[in-house]
């Protein structure tokens, strides 16, 4: 299978390895110290249990470089989507199937919904409407994203944990597409299984990346000590009750409980979150998917979220200062 993943970070890196060491036809899209790494060396993978594996692909700064592929993960944060739009046309044929790998609400959330919001677009994650215009929903295959990884430095994706990527229709039907690509990753060594509601996974992974992500940024703190410190485990706590009230109206049941949810987070251990690693690095944090839409939709039902927006504030706040003063924020040790 010929297949272009666009971003080649932590969560690009690590499929573009492992699909390419499955026997695929893989063409990375970077760009820089990363891109140059990867042409020189290929991408090398850290594995979670000590293993060193590196796959020879082709790297890419263009979009219309590679031709037509069979399918195009979408491996950048949402952010990130809108500025490839009109490119990626470049790398469909008439059966190119997308996958976006986007944390948090999706600018498709209500495309192919079948619901009373049907068509409705999340102004959060596609504030002009381009993304949801400029790619097909019948192109679109949902997955929700688990593994942990860092980009340990150009070239070399570090894999912390994890190794399920959920897959499903929009509709909710099984169709021979989604199976197709559901083996492809799991011969690539992920668990993919195949849900008939891919939202309602979405919001159990988003539970966690809406309160963690946020909370850690702002206390440049991990995963097991937001979870073991009372008032930021509580904090965690009221903000995923309000998150499971908005699911709730949207129809979404969740299938664990709030303290299951966070003690998965806390057996992670002393795991930076994707948004601290980027304000560490001065990268500009994924803030609205995983935090505004949620204020958002919490709107679209009628469903107050004070705790969520007191927490979007700050840490919208934050991701501006860096932005303006050209910063990043990082702890440094007490000599």
């Amino acid at each position: 299978m010929k297949i272009c993943v666009v971003g080649a970070g932590s969560i690009g890196g690590l499929l573009g390895v492992k699909l390419a060491l499955a026997g695929h036809q893989v063409t990375l899209i970077a760009r820089g110290a990363n891109l140059a790494a990867i042409r020189a060396r290929g991408m090398r993978l850290l594995t979670h249990d000590g293993a060193e594996l590196s796959a020879s692909v082709n790297a890419t700064d263009r979009l219309n470089e590679p031709g037509p592929q069979d399918l195009v993960i979408l491996g950048m944060k949402a952010h990130q989507v809108e500025p490839v739009i009109d490119d990626l046309a470049a790398l469909l044929h008439e059966q190119t199937v997308i996958l976006p790998m986007q944390n948090g609400i999706p600018w498709w959330y209500f495309q192919r919904h079948g619901g009373v919001h049907e068509g409705r677009t999340v102004a959060a994650v596609d504030p002009s409407g381009r993304i949801a215009a400029g790619i097909d929903p019948k192109r679109l295959i949902g997955c929700v994203v688990y593994p942990a990884a860092e980009i340990a430095e150009p070239g070399v994706i570090r894999h912390i944990e994890g190794d399920r990527f959920p897959v499903g229709e929009l509709d909710g039907i099984e169709t021979e597409r989604v199976r197709l690509i559901s083996a492809v990753l799991t011969e690539a060594g992920f668990k993919s299984p195949i849900l008939p509601s891919i939202r309602s996974e979405i919001w159990l992974k988003l539970w966690g990346n809406l309160t963690f992500n946020p909370i850690s940024a702002l206390t440049h703190s991990t995963l097991v000590d937001i979870c073991q410190f009372p008032l930021t485990r509580d904090l965690a706590r009221k903000m995923m009750a309000e998150a499971q009230e908005v699911a709730a109206q949207l129809g979404i049941a969740f299938r664990v409980d709030i303290d299951r949810r966070i003690a998965g987070a806390e057996k992670v251990g002393k795991h930076k979150t994707s948004m601290l690693q980027d304000v560490e690095a001065g990268r500009d944090p994924e803030i609205d998917a995983l935090v505004g839409a949620v204020i958002e939709l919490g709107n679209v039902v009628q469903r107050p979220v004070a705790h969520i927006e007191a927490v979007y504030a700050l840490v919208k706040l934050l991701g501006r200062t860096m932005k303006e003063d050209k910063l990043y924020v990082r702890g440094h040790p007490i000599v």
